[in-house]
């Protein structure tokens, strides 16, 4: 049966609605504890895409959470991102309810207008990581985390003034700062599955450009490799980028170069044929780039080896 057109949600108060709950304290900003959010007793699965950013911080097992073609099972505390106009979906058991706690910020992007936290807001790259690659926490993270949503909850729930959309802005800022603080600490604990990905982009690349498909196809692509490795795209380079200090652009011309290097020393093909078999319709394009690389032309790199 073909998969049901996502609710499309516009506003936070529509949420609300949609999720049982009361109408929110404030339209554009919103804190809500899961434990209050009712499940259809008619549907165990939803779809929504939402027009506001929402970050969520759940413990809930037997629940199961699908983010484009990801599927991750929550059975301890793990915070995700969402920007507007991403398709997230909820599966629920209902033969197996567990008592769900931890909280969701919603935050339209009406709210930050005219902040700085505006222009940053699309900087970090979490928000575009798929579900299966949440930010795990400890005990003492989450606590840090919590204690920033109970200040923003207390500030919307005051009297509103001149200054508090930029006193919660600078308390949203402080919780992205701390998540990217996190979600690079977890780069670096989670070494085992990391090194693992590391490997297989290792391998993927060592293949890709052993075969034919770089003549038929041309370079590799990152979107073709985040797909091969089964993550998304700015997860792999934020990952790349913390355990290697180079992104997925330049590991996959740093595997083009040590091939083009190999080729140049050990045959005697010409540049230009050399070019097109790694995947380039103009040889001058592959000069540009290995000389970039090297600062050296391929012509000057080989007469090196004489």
């Amino acid at each position: 049966m073909a998969n049901k057109k996502p609710n499309r949600i516009k506003t936070i108060s529509e949420f609300h609605r949609f999720r049982g709950l009361p109408l929110p304290e404030h339209p554009l900003i919103s804190v809500i504890d899961y434990a209050s959010i009712k499940h259809s007793d008619e549907n165990n699965s939803i779809s929504w895409v939402l027009d506001f950013y929402a970050i969520s911080l759940k413990k809930s097992s037997h629940t199961k959470f699908r983010y484009g073609y990801q599927h991750c099972d929550f059975d301890g505390g793990s915070l995700f991102f969402m920007a507007p106009n991403q398709v997230f979906r909820v599966e629920v058991n209902k033969d197996h309810m567990s008592v769900k706690s931890g909280w969701l910020l919603l935050i339209h992007p009406e709210f930050i207008w005219g902040t700085a936290l505006a222009k940053t807001i699309k900087q970090y790259d979490f928000f575009s990581y798929a579900i299966n690659e949440a930010l795990f926490l400890s005990p003492k993270e989450e606590s840090i985390l919590n204690h920033i949503i109970q200040n923003i909850q207390q500030e919307y729930l005051s009297s509103i003034d001149k200054f508090s959309k930029q006193i919660i802005s600078t308390h949203i800022e402080n919780l992205l700062s701390y998540s990217e603080r996190f979600y690079n600490r977890q780069f670096i604990t989670r070494e085992k599955a990391n090194h693992q990905i590391l490997e297989r982009l290792e391998k993927l690349l060592t293949d890709y450009f052993n075969g034919d498909d770089i003549v038929i196809k041309g370079l590799p692509s990152v979107q073709f490799v985040s797909e091969e490795l089964n993550v998304s795209q700015s997860y792999l380079g934020s990952l790349l980028r913390v355990l290697t200090g180079q992104n997925t652009q330049q590991h996959i011309h740093e595997k083009l170069i040590e091939k083009a290097k190999e080729k140049l020393s050990t045959t005697n093909l010409t540049i230009s044929e050399i070019a097109y078999e790694l995947g380039f319709e103009h040889s001058q394009s592959f000069s540009k780039l290995f000389k970039s690389k090297t600062q050296l032309s391929p012509l000057e790199f080989r007469q090196s080896f004489n």
